[in-house]
This record gives C-alpha cells, structure tokens and sequence, in this order.
C-alpha cells in the first residue's frame, strides 16, 4: 500500500503549508530510508507516528525561529534612524558651528566649560584643577551658556539644538 497520500493528508492538517508538507515528506522519506522494513510490525501506524513527531518538532522549530527573529526585529534601528547624507551634512554643520564658537571663549572659560561638558568632570574637581572656587566654577559655566546662547543666534544656528540638558531657559535664571 501507498502511504503517502495518508501522510501528505496528516502532514497537511498539523503543517498548513504546502511547501512545508513537501519538506516534511522529504525528511520523512530520508529517515525512512535507513530503516530495516523487516522489523516494523505495523509500518502505516509507524510512519503516521514519525510524519506526527516531525510535524511536532517542525512547528516548534518554527516557533522558535518566529520568536528569535521577531526579537531580533525588535533591536535593529529603523529606516528613520539611520542619517541620510543631508543630515550628515546638518549636523557637522552645526557641530563645526558649536567648535568655533567654544574656541571664541575666553580661555578660562573655555577650560572650565570643556572640563564640565566634555570630560563630565564634577565642578568640585575643575575647581580643585583650576585652583578656583566652586562658585567661580559655576559663574564660568553660567556665562559660558550665555556666551553660546548669545552668539549662536549671530551665527544663525538652530535655537532648539546646545542647550543645556535639564536646563529651562538658559541665561534668564
């Protein structure tokens, strides 16, 4: 007797897919093959018994995959954020802006807000390396935020981009 109309019938019931069904009979045939006929007793119950185990360890296998890539769908950045070549252009604009700007600043200044804001240094510790108070720390930060304010509107940049985060109105304070 021809099994395999019985197994793509099975197969099609657990499986769904056509494709899928096809594959699963090639498995099925292949670990069929390495088997001695002569020793199965009941062969139809026996292969509808492995065509049910292989649709099992199929459907899991395909769970599994679905999960792992649906989480690996989850962490890859989107078209949105990638930067296209004018935003590239945007934003080195703007950063070469904000250079010149820092290097306009008297020089302490500059040391304390480069200190502060690049190196993230505590303002306790610029004090100590600039042998000043820490409320002088914090004029020079102050009117450093003023000078960029100021002047970033002569130079025409953004109002919304270099602003102190955390910070409201910078300067007004």
């Amino acid at each position: 007797m021809d099994a395999r109309p019985l197994l793509r019938r099975l197969l099609a019931a657990r499986l769904g897919s056509s494709d899928e069904v096809e594959d699963a009979l090639q498995d099925l045939w292949l670990r069929v093959a390495g088997l001695d006929a002569e020793q199965i007793d009941q062969p139809i119950p026996f292969l509808c018994r492995m065509a049910t185990n292989l649709a099992t360890d199929r459907r899991i296998a395909a769970a599994r995959r679905g999960a792992r890539d649906g989480a690996w769908e989850k962490i890859q950045p989107q078209p949105a954020e990638y930067a296209d070549p004018e935003r590239i252009a945007s934003g080195r604009s703007e950063l070469a802006q904000a250079h010149a700007l820092i290097a306009r600043m008297p020089e302490r200044m500059r040391e304390a807000f480069t200190l502060f804001r690049f190196e993230e240094r505590p303002q306790r510790d610029i004090a100590e390396h600039m042998g000043i108070t820490v409320s002088a720390v914090e004029k020079l930060l102050r009117r450093a935020y003023q000078f960029l304010h100021e002047n970033r509107e002569v130079e025409g940049a953004d109002r919304t981009r270099w602003r102190r985060p955390g910070s409201g109105r910078s300067g007004d304070e």
